[in-house]
């Protein structure tokens, strides 16, 4: 799995509370309404990074709630263990524990016991058949699913710039890669892909749109984004590298006098179990 930066994570947490769909958290709690009285509700967050989906989750729904965090990183699994929220929308207790694992070995034994399975910007990094797997152990176990800010491939940018749409194809291809260990990753396909393979499996999906807006306020974030973004396509793309070198500077530039504005959009998922649709 990627590794990222704990200061890059920390930066983009902003833009992602900002983007996550509010909408999804209603249903969410409908779901956990259904749990018999007095049970803990366990939610394991998988590729955790610094715990920025659980910071901004934990509060927003009610009862006792124990969070088990899964990352390969575990400098991240410390950032993340201390930073949650202690107690829950109705003053419940939250307990935090912090597991290594490879999240993409999960099987619905593994998830024996969880009441909701979380992940944010994950879905994108993995294979069809990671996916597939996934679906499957979450659907198997029963639980539901919040799975949030998985990219989608398309990007506005205001101003717009002529070559903007062939960094847009590049970056995208890009993120739909063979990785040195002969992984094909969906990328931009991923959220299509999640959606069919729950709904194979019987369980209700609720997609919603979740796309970060990033305005002149938000000049580093820009620029950090910006820097990735370009590299990554000229990383898949290396004859763009002579105009994109200047494209770049030229996005640059505009981000740091406050006159570029972006739409990044990504997509989020709710997942319930097939025996819950009729509640929901």
């Amino acid at each position: 799995m990627t590794a990222f930066a704990p200061d890059w994570l920390y930066l983009r947490e902003p833009a992602d509370a900002a983007a996550r769909a509010t909408e999804l958290v209603d249903p969410l709690r409908g779901f956990l309404d259904f749990l018999p009285d007095g049970d803990e509700v366990v939610i394991r967050d998988l590729g955790c990074g610094t715990g920025s989906l659980g910071r901004w989750l934990a509060a927003r729904l009610p009862g006792t709630q124990r969070w088990i965090l899964h990352d390969h990183d575990t400098d991240l699994l410390t950032h993340a263990r201390g930073s949650l929220p202690r107690t829950a929308l109705d003053g419940s207790p939250i307990d935090v524990v912090a597991e290594q694992r490879d999240i993409t070995a999960l099987r619905a034994a593994d998830l024996a016991g969880t009441s909701l399975v979380t992940a944010s910007a994950l879905l994108d990094l993995l294979t069809k058949d990671e996916v597939t797997a996934l679906a499957t152990a979450i659907v198997e176990a029963g639980c539901a699913a919040l799975l949030m800010l998985s990219v989608t491939g398309k990007v506005e940018l205001s101003p717009a710039d002529p070559l903007d749409s062939a960094v847009a194809a590049a970056f995208n291809a890009h993120q739909r890669r063979v990785t040195e260990d002969g992984r094909r990753l969906l990328g931009p396909n991923a959220v299509d892909a999640a959606a069919t393979a729950f709904g194979r499996l019987g369980a209700t999906v609720v997609r919603a749109d979740s796309a970060w807006r990033l305005g002149p306020d938000q000049a580093e974030l820009q620029r950090q984004w910006l820097e990735g973004w370009v590299g990554a396509a000229v990383e898949q793309l290396p004859e763009l590298r002579p105009v994109a070198d200047v494209y770049l500077q030229r996005r640059l530039e505009m981000a740091q006098s406050a006159e570029l504005r972006a739409v990044i959009h990504h997509g989020d998922l709710l997942v319930l179990p097939p025996s819950l649709e009729a509640a929901a």
